[in-house]
């Protein structure tokens, strides 16, 4: 990665006679959002060159040399700056007056959760419309990735229609773990935010209290390989026989959070299923599951179980 004089030199120079300040201000610019903001140098460059640059500067100024069009299915990391090309399969209702829209996008290769916040101030999606979309955002959380759109992104609706593909996926196992983090958790309250506190705090909003929230992060044994699961809520409920309310009685009876954890992990352990969802980075998000009558050799499974304790 550049050091900022060094990035602060660059935008300087890609500018050119169109910058309104001068490229020491550019850099302390920088400093400003990134070593006292946190922001990623990505989203600090961006911001930088929106704010100095005219406003009648070219709408792809400030892009980076090395983006690229992009599939739903190579998208591996959070924070790239990307173009994707994709209709709109389905909008939800958004849940709070800061994201004007929220919904799920797909291309050939898969389908994915978009958000378009309030202040970006962007063109509305039409649900059932094709678009390219330069510059978005990926984003991650638990494995699961999306895109944002921001103010810098560019909206093209398409005539031909943007054909998108299903990415759902089956495995059959055993359960052969719970991992730490099922259970009874908390999400952070803030608005757009569900990422799980940690000893009461957000990685991205600090000291939160917090809402609660069930799940299972399981391991799956087919025989040859393991795959990393993840149940929502309904999903755990439904596997465990443990609903949200029930799983904070017992919580609240024992004075222990992880005493849900502890009891999911008696209940499933063993359990023979088979498994439906998308495959996001290394976990499968179950969409639904059947339990198989197919019964696995108990030592096999305890053997199994130890190795990946």
């Amino acid at each position: 990665m550049a050091d900022i004089d060094t990035l602060a030199a660059e935008i300087g120079e890609q500018l050119g006679d169109q910058k309104t300040v001068t490229t020491e201000e550019i850099g302390e610019k920088l400093r400003t959002l990134i070593d006292e903001y946190h922001l990623p140098v990505s989203e600090a460059r961006r911001a930088v060159i929106s704010a100095v640059a005219p406003e009648d500067a070219p709408e792809t100024m400030g892009r980076f040399d090395d983006q690229q069009a992009a599939t739903l299915d190579a998208i591996e990391q959070a924070e790239e700056w990307i173009d994707i090309t994709v209709k709109v399969v389905e909008l939800w209702e958004p849940g709070s007056d800061a994201i004007a829209q929220v919904g799920l996008l797909g291309d050939p290769t898969g389908r994915m959760k978009f958000v378009s916040f309030t202040t970006s101030e962007l063109p509305e999606l039409v649900e059932g419309r094709s678009y390219r979309l330069e510059n978005v955002v990926t984003d991650e959380y638990e494995g699961r990735f999306s895109v944002k759109l921001n103010r810098t992104t560019t909206i093209t609706e398409l005539e031909d229609e943007v054909t998108v593909g299903e990415s759902t996926e089956s495995v059959t196992g055993a359960l052969v773990d719970v991992q730490r983090g099922s259970g009874l958790i908390r999400r952070c309250d803030e608005e757009g935010c569900t990422r799980v506190l940690q000893n009461g705090t957000c990685s991205e909003h600090g000291e939160q209290s917090g809402s609660f929230d069930l799940r299972i992060k399981g391991v799956l044994d087919d025989g040859t390989a393991v795959q990393e699961l993840i149940f929502d809520r309904e999903q755990t409920a439904a596997l465990a026989g443990i609903d949200l309310e029930a799983a904070k009685e017992m919580a609240q009876d024992a004075l222990d959070t992880g005493v849900v954890e502890r009891e999911i992990r008696e209940r499933v352990i063993g359990r023979y299923i088979e498994v439906h969802g998308p495959a996001l980075g290394r976990y499968l998000l179950v969409d639904s599951f059947e339990t198989s009558p197919e019964t696995p050799d108990p030592e096999d499974l305890l053997v199994r179980a130890r190795a990946l304790s």
